[in-house]
């Protein structure tokens, strides 16, 4: 399996930007689809973000439509979360998860599907 690693979390103002990145290890990336996922204080984790292993296909909640932008570089085995327009709702622990697929173009929303998690990293959005 592949290991995650998150970064790129941290506290800003409502309004800001921030970019989050998941690093993977231990496998090449270049067969797995990535999705992001957070979960805020008391709340159950919810999906964010998904892209396929291509690149050529990704799937948004639509919470965060228009706002956030999932991206990824093989090369680099790295998969970025750009993240604008942040609100006070969209503070939570932020993880990424992957998970193995022969299908170039496959989008998965749901968690359990995924294999491999990273330990999270936090996102605190300011009013």
């Amino acid at each position: 399996q592949v290991q995650l690693v998150e970064s790129g979390g941290g506290l800003v103002q409502a309004g800001g930007s921030l970019r989050l990145s998941c690093a993977a290890s231990g496998r090449t990336f270049t067969n797995y689809a990535v999705g992001w996922f957070r979960q805020a204080p008391g709340k159950e984790r919810e999906f964010v973000a998904t892209i396929s292993w291509s690149g050529v296909n990704t799937r948004y909640a639509d919470s965060v439509k228009g706002r956030f932008t999932i991206s990824r570089d093989n090369a680099k085995n790295t998969v970025y979360l750009q993240m604008n327009s942040l609100t006070p709702e969209d503070t939570a622990v932020y993880y990424c998860a992957a998970k193995e697929t022969s299908y170039s173009s496959g989008v998965h929303t749901t968690a359990t599907l995924y294999t491999s998690w990273g330990q999270g990293t936090q996102v605190t959005v300011s009013s």
